[in-house]
């Protein structure tokens, strides 16, 4: 994606000759936001990086910036959730070109466009190299799902997915990648939760499954919502993966591709199990 993607011409009504002016496109931020464009999210987290940078870089500078307090606004935080969904956090102490300003006058930027580049750098800098490392690894970090949409729409499994790809994002050391395996498991819990329905699942002489008890929830779910001799393949999925985040998150000393591939089999069980109660 390139920056002229978040942007769309205007006609200018108070111009006879019909002049045009760029402004945000606030449908394809929208989008962005919602995880709804036809563009992988670590492709979208750094084109629109890119584009925020710029047009504060531009404010703080020549003041040629496209947007206004309001749109700037809009598109920051669209970026802060897109790069939520690839793991990584962003949060600047503004939230527009105002309070940029005012910032930038507290912190040494007085009088100097260096002094504010510099400010900018500081924060976006770190996004960057994020980004670029994850690219450089070819797999954008954790995996993503072939679906258009880049959540499930269940709120609270959603939550528990991006704190796992935040996880993954920053985890360096042993402890971090067996961390990772926590946070697999804490996504599995919350799958079971949502999904599991005590009137439907809950066989006669049965007691209620805890909710630790992730592997009795799913694969009961799975056993009636994926039934029959043709669907038996995608209910053999469902134990295996609960097998290797817990495997993970016991592992005396697991690495970065230990917990990545139990990450990415997470996050894939999240979307079949999704998939087998409607198409999205």
């Amino acid at each position: 994606m390139e920056d002229e993607d978040w942007l769309m011409l205007s006609p200018n009504p108070a111009d006879v000759w019909g002049s045009s002016s760029e402004v945000l496109n606030r449908e394809v931020i929208q989008l962005a936001e919602e995880g709804r464009l036809d563009a992988r999210d670590i492709d979208v987290a750094l084109s629109l990086a890119t584009f925020v940078h710029d047009e504060y870089e531009e404010y703080g500078t020549r003041g040629h910036n496209k947007l206004d307090d309001k749109d700037i606004a809009l598109a920051q935080r669209a970026l802060a959730v897109v790069l939520a969904r690839v793991g990584i956090q962003f949060s600047l102490p503004w939230r527009d070109f105002s309070k940029f300003r005012s910032y930038w006058l507290k912190n040494a930027g007085y009088n100097s466009w260096q002094a504010r580049r510099i400010i900018l750098a500081g924060f976006f800098d770190p996004v960057y190299k994020s980004l670029e490392t994850m690219l450089e690894g070819g797999t954008g970090g954790v995996a993503e799902a072939v679906s258009p949409h880049a959540v499930t729409g269940w709120p609270r499994v959603d939550v528990e997915v991006a704190a796992l790809r935040e996880r993954f994002g920053t985890a360096r050391t042993a402890q971090d990648y067996r961390d990772v395996g926590n946070r697999c498991v804490a996504v599995l819990e919350a799958v079971g939760e949502v999904v599991y329905d005590q009137e439907k699942h809950l066989r006669e002489g049965e007691e209620l499954p805890a909710r630790d008890k992730s592997k009795q929830r799913l694969e009961r779910y799975v056993e009636d919502s994926l039934a029959g001799k043709e669907k038996a393949k995608v209910r053999s999925v469902v134990r295996p993966v609960i097998e290797l985040a817990h495997s993970v998150k016991h592992q005396t000393e697991p690495t970065r591709r230990d917990s990545g591939i139990a990450a990415d089999a997470t996050v894939l069980l999240v979307n079949i199990l999704r998939r087998a109660e409607q198409d999205f």
